[in-house]
């Protein structure tokens, strides 16, 4: 079976993660932009760090068969630094519309302070004028009274449903998240937020309609093969494949592929892969024998 990770941070990851996942029948991953542990200072180090998101990711990806979207946005725990996120704000139109940026996101609430309620209203507002989804961040802490706020100023402005992804959702938020006519997203972790056991639960619950399964894997302890490893959890717990295909690979095509940068004909019938490619300069070849040929057979060779 094909895979779809709809959130994962590669730039955390190394190349063996990507070879492993190839492997493991992983054929696109959409990376929201986000926080990489230590704040950032200045407007250019967001501007250097979308760009690595739209090019030198976009190509590492590429290099191990793997195709790579992304979205961009102002993260909510960096929406606090109101006069560096003025700066940033004015970054994000530029980018947004870049190609293979497949929604505005991870956006929403950390803290659900006053700043990060002013920006994230600003990029729903951003979102409609370019008719592009959104990639909802919940809190941690205090997560069901910072989902229902989510959705809650989602509908303020007018945001229809079916184009909002609610992610890193549990067992206490789900069917809200459902009965509003959201997509539900998911974050499978080893330790935290939710484990693949729970997840096969969920869709035995609710059904796979509307349901995503991601990895979130970035820096932190995580699992950049949660996606096919739920998926073979849910086929030995006795789920069906249609629930599997749509919970870890069509839900989020359909979503995603909303503004048209992302298209399953990009990957079904193999690219072009050839490791000997240059991005400005740099290859991913580290001493190694580079490997070529269509990306549905790079695996193997």
């Amino acid at each position: 079976m094909n895979f779809i990770d709809p959130h994962i941070h590669m730039i955390s990851r190394t190349t063996d993660d990507y070879e492993a996942m190839r492997r493991a029948g992983i054929v696109a991953v959409i990376e929201p932009a986000f926080w990489l542990g230590q704040p950032r200072t200045e407007v250019g180090s967001f501007k250097d760090y979308f760009s690595s998101l739209i090019g030198f990711e976009r190509f590492r990806a590429s290099q191990f068969g793997i195709r790579h979207y992304c979205t961009i946005g102002l993260n909510s725990k960096e929406a606090n630094n109101e006069a560096l996120a003025e700066q940033v704000m004015e970054l994000l139109p530029l980018f947004a519309a870049k190609e293979g940026v497949v929604a505005i996101g991870e956006i929403g609430y950390d803290d659900q302070t006053k700043a990060e309620d002013k920006f994230f209203r600003q990029q729903i507002e951003l979102a409609k004028e370019l008719d592009m989804p959104i990639m909802v961040h919940t809190p941690h802490r205090d997560k069901k009274r910072g989902t229902s706020r989510s959705m809650d100023v989602l509908e303020e402005h007018g945001v229809d449903p079916s184009l909002a992804v609610i992610d890193h959702n549990n067992e206490e938020t789900v069917k809200e998240v459902l009965d509003r006519g959201f997509w539900a997203a998911f974050t499978i972790y080893p330790n935290t937020k939710m484990g693949n056991e729970r997840m096969v639960e969920v869709v035995r619950q609710y059904g796979s309609n509307r349901i995503i399964v991601d990895s979130s894997a970035d820096w932190g302890v995580s699992d950049p093969l949660s996606v096919p490893k739920t998926a073979a959890l849910m086929l030995e717990k006795g789920l069906s494949e249609e629930d599997v295909r749509l919970t870890c690979y069509q839900n989020a095509l359909t979503i995603y592929s909303h503004n048209g940068e992302m298209k399953e004909s990009d990957w079904k019938d193999g690219f072009d892969v050839n490791q000997n490619d240059f991005f400005e300069g740099n290859r991913v070849l580290r001493g190694q024998e580079a490997k070529s040929g269509r990306s549905t057979n790079i695996v193997e060779n």
